[in-house]
């Protein structure tokens, strides 16, 4: 069972397979692993103390550029659990952390989740990927509907007073050159800045 993995010079924590969107392009689609990593299904959900003893089995995080919370799935799913992992990395060590998210978090754990990031989380990556509701809903497949769109959106500007670094990103195969920018004026708009990613098939 892959709970951590190493992506270029970063840690990555695989902590759930549960999500609540279905993306048409996700990479869950294609195949059990990324990066040349084993599979990232997970037999069963980790304890926090096993994540944290997978972490630990990295040795010395200061080696790395950042622990980021990603894995097969969202990782918001145990929000609890993955600020407890982050605050015994945070007691050990001084390694930006990031989490990689749809930015469902506060549907999925009916609340205003943002303040809880606040000292432990120093990036987060919002997957924006579409410019309305409609195309969201169609490209994101989420359970929540039409709604999650702009729960999206108010999660992302939520973060921006307690997280460092917030940012919004579109995979580059799923978005024109047009949505591209209109996306950037949304990231900006909430005081995220947009990375176009490539799509890692």
């Amino acid at each position: 069972m892959t709970i951590t993995y190493k992506v270029k010079n970063g840690i990555y924590v695989n902590m759930t397979n549960r999500c609540p969107c279905a993306c048409t392009f996700c990479l869950r689609q294609n195949g059990d692993g990324v990066y040349g990593s084993d599979s990232l299904w997970l037999d069963r959900e980790p304890s926090v103390s096993e994540v944290c003893e997978s972490i630990d089995a990295w040795g010395d995080l200061s080696m790395y550029d950042e622990l980021v919370f990603c894995g097969y799935g969202e990782p918001t799913e145990r929000l609890d659990d993955l600020l407890k992992v982050a605050e015994y990395v945070k007691s050990k060590h001084r390694i930006p952390i990031r989490i990689n998210t749809n930015g469902l978090s506060d549907l999925v754990n009916g609340r205003d989740t943002a303040p809880e990031l606040a000292g432990l989380i120093d990036t987060v990556s919002v997957s924006l990927n579409a410019t309305d509701a409609e195309a969201y809903a169609k490209l994101c497949r989420p359970k929540f509907g039409l709604s999650a769109y702009d729960a999206m959106l108010r999660f992302t500007k939520s973060c921006v007073p307690f997280v460092p670094n917030v940012i919004m990103t579109v995979v580059d195969v799923v978005t024109t050159k047009e949505e591209q920018e209109k996306s950037r004026r949304i990231a900006e708009s909430l005081g995220a800045r947009l990375r176009i990613r490539p799509y890692e098939g």
